[in-house]
């Protein structure tokens, strides 16, 4: 399956319409019902902010080759963990009783930044290092390595590009990180957690409030764009047919 990147960004921009749509939906229901999360928590818990991206993501899988009736976006989610008894991912593939990948959706609108940050990372490892042991442990059988694959979008404002100081009372923090805004800090979490091999690809994005004008979608580092976590997915789900031989 070849990918056409222009064709590609037209619906990675779709995804993110529907984001922010989604997030006024969410808030604007909550208010009509008299309710109010803290902050601009009433946007996002209605769960729902990150759909177009999933559906994007699955469809490049059905388009790849395997049948929409493997892939699990809205339900039975849940999977085997090693040091908890199961975690419920975004979006699951699962072929023949063989999981073929797993996939986590995440955003963070400001403008609490900083107390997020901390939260999101220890969710990205843990995750990872759930299913990367109870691989291992043979929680998925016979099946070949599942594709692990990690999505964020970040509000890109003001706030979330400026520089942030670090705590150092006892030792130095890692040369990176000093004075790198929450947009840095996740553009390093990402490549780190595809370089320590915690995932096979993850994607960073950046996407300005839009406030009633055009949505627009940046991606800040290369080696993070859509473009190859697509590439590298669907690379998978071919592979994955032909040694299946399309059994679904």
């Amino acid at each position: 399956m070849k990918i056409d990147h222009r064709e590609l960004q037209v619906r990675l921009k779709k995804a993110a319409l529907l984001f922010w749509q989604a997030r006024i939906q969410q808030a604007t229901s909550q208010k009509s019902r008299g309710t109010r999360d803290q902050g601009s928590r009433g946007a996002v818990t209605g769960g729902t902010q990150m759909d177009g991206f999933i559906r994007l993501i699955s469809d490049l899988i059905t388009e790849a080759g395997l049948p929409e009736t493997c892939i699990h976006r809205n339900a039975e989610l849940e999977l085997p963990g090693y040091f908890r008894p199961t975690k419920k991912w975004d979006l699951v593939a699962v072929s023949n009783r063989e999981l073929v990948a797993a996939i986590e959706a995440k955003s963070q609108v400001g403008p609490s930044f900083g107390n997020n940050f901390n939260n999101r990372t220890e969710e990205a490892l843990g995750s990872a290092a759930d299913i990367g042991t109870a691989y291992r442990e043979g929680a998925f059988g016979c099946s070949p390595r599942p594709w692990i694959g990690y999505l964020f979008l970040l509000e890109d404002s003001p706030k979330s590009r400026s520089p942030v100081s670090v705590a150092e009372p006892h030792f130095e923090v890692f040369p990176e990180f000093r004075n790198a805004s929450y947009a840095k800090r996740y553009e390093i979490l990402c490549r780190k957690l595809v370089r320590e091999r915690h995932y096979e690809s993850a994607v960073f994005l950046t996407s300005p409030n839009p406030s009633g004008k055009v949505v627009t979608i940046n991606e800040p580092a290369e080696d993070l764009a859509f473009v190859r976590f697509a590439a590298s997915l669907v690379a998978h789900i071919s592979a994955f047919g032909t040694m299946s031989g399309d059994r679904s």
